[in-house]
């Protein structure tokens, strides 16, 4: 295959992908600035390797637009990924427990409620269940109390590839927090 439609064959699948839903074939050589005959004879090329192929999805033609689907055989396996607990938005209060977390690793639930003045074990739970935290260990202390730390999927989350690359809290930063924080609960700040 030459490589002029290899490109123009990677170009329908980035529009067709990208907009979900068909597109019309007139439209689709508009943008590619090809004319009709040329672009359906590259789709019904498309779409019959993409019938022979071991591939998760086929080009579909509904009245003159086309559309990337997927194979019917794949169901089982979409319906599984559909059906799966979906991704939460974090809280405040899972925002400033997480925090505490990244920043002061390995910690436990006890020096996590310390920094905060109220009870986490809903945050530190519900950061597990969203697989942000996890176990680390035991404090070697009475009653050897749980360790938490961030995961992988923390730092895939923040955009991070380790912990250094979170930014660094300077004094200046921690004593403006502490204003705000006073503020917020109109509370007169001394300076």
């Amino acid at each position: 295959m030459e490589e002029s439609v290899k490109k123009i064959e990677a170009a329908i699948e980035a529009v067709l992908f990208s907009m979900g839903e068909a597109v019309e074939a007139k439209e689709l050589a508009k943008v590619l600035e090809l004319d009709e005959k040329t672009l359906t004879k590259i789709l019904s090329d498309m779409e019959i390797r993409y019938d022979e192929e071991d591939r998760g999805i086929r080009l579909v033609k509904l009245e003159g637009a086309y559309q990337l689907c997927t194979k019917n055989e794949y169901y089982d396996v979409l319906s599984k990924v559909i059906n799966m607990p979906k991704k939460h938005s974090l809280t405040d209060s899972l925002m400033e427990t997480l925090s505490i977390v990244a920043y002061k690793q390995p910690v436990t639930r006890q020096e996590i409620e310390a920094i905060r003045g109220v009870s986490s074990m809903h945050a530190v739970n519900k950061l597990v269940e969203y697989n942000l935290i996890t176990e680390v260990g035991r404090l070697d202390a009475v009653g050897r109390p749980i360790l938490f730390g961030t995961t992988e999927d923390f730092l895939r989350c923040f955009g991070v590839t380790s912990m250094d690359d979170l930014p660094v809290i300077t004094p200046d930063k921690i004593e403006d927090f502490r204003k705000e924080a006073m503020e917020e609960v109109n509370v007169k700040v001394e300076t």
